[in-house]
């Protein structure tokens, strides 16, 4: 990928030397609705052979973003939080540490004291998370700071506004110079589903996301009706599929917003295991981010 250096407010960042346009003409947009939701639906009721619910209850929680995103929280509350990732039964062997603990920026060097030398990841939220409405230098600023304080991934929210206005050049850029202050770090790229509207829009933001360097793509920040359904998160998958059959590269997909039980997250696993193949079902290429689902899972770990 070609690059050149654009200069915010006195710095240099890495951006794409890339037409988007020209990218994009390389996809097709238009989708079958009809043919979306009836899809997504069998996919995601569509058993998995050979492993029982609590065999799925296991690898679920292990793909898990075990996430707080409020105003209220405190360090105390994601001390807590840090714990139950690690320990989300405590006293059993059997059930797995989650993927990675997702809060505030201002909470990463607490998380990253807490969860030391357990596998389990500091992710956090940046770019102006949830809106994305601020200055492209406070978002750059933001990632900066996220990573200087340790951060192992990234949570990117894309520019809503100026993708919906068409300026999909901008949203490419961004992603593009986020991605390159991230290096070796993984950067999930929040599409905001909900606020995309339509399924054409969706697929076109995910091709942008992962033709400017996203490492997952992810649907949405939970703070906006709907988050994650089951036909957009497929609509994101077929995306994955087709750039992967077209370049080789594997991206990961990451479901997350109003998935509370473990009905839904089966669902989710179904869709890809179906979709895509059983190499995606790993925490390096799907993640669930939720916060309540983790008890759910737990139960079914008898």
């Amino acid at each position: 990928m070609n690059l050149f250096f654009a200069l915010v407010r006195g710095k240099c960042y890495f951006c794409c030397m890339e037409n988007v346009e020209t990218i994009l003409k390389k996809y097709n947009f238009s989708v079958d609705k009809k043919y979306i939701n009836e899809k997504s639906e069998e996919y995601s009721k569509s058993e998995i052979q050979g492993l029982s619910a609590a065999d799925i209850a296991k690898k679920l929680i292990s793909f898990l973003d075990l996430t707080t995103l409020e105003g209220k929280d405190t360090r105390d509350t994601v001390v807590r939080l840090c714990e139950k990732a690690k320990f989300p039964s405590p006293g059993r062997n059997d059930v797995p540490s989650c993927a990675a603990v997702c809060i505030y920026p201002v909470f990463i060097k607490t998380v990253k004291e807490n969860l030391k030398g357990s596998g389990v990841r500091t992710a956090s939220v940046s770019t102006g998370f949830p809106s994305g409405q601020v200055y492209r230098e406070v978002k750059l600023l933001d990632v900066e700071m996220c990573l200087k304080d340790g951060a192992d991934e990234i949570d990117m929210v894309i520019s809503r506004g100026e993708f919906l206005s068409g300026n999909f050049q901008y949203v490419f850029d961004e992603i593009c110079m986020v991605k390159n202050l991230c290096k070796n770090v993984n950067l999930k790229v929040i599409l905001g589903t909900g606020e995309l509207a339509t399924y054409e829009n969706i697929r076109k933001a995910s091709f942008i996301a992962m033709e400017a360097g996203a490492d997952f793509i992810k649907t949405s920040t939970g703070k906006i009706s709907p988050a994650a359904t089951l036909p957009v998160t497929f609509v994101m998958i077929e995306a994955i599929k087709e750039f992967y059959e077209l370049t080789g590269k594997k991206i990961g997909i990451k479901p997350a917003g109003g998935i509370r039980n473990a009905v839904d997250a089966f669902g989710y696993y179904s869709l890809v295991y179906n979709v895509l193949d059983e190499s995606w079902l790993n925490s390096s290429l799907f993640r669930v981010g939720a916060s309540s689902l983790l008890d759910n899972l737990v139960k079914l770990i008898v």
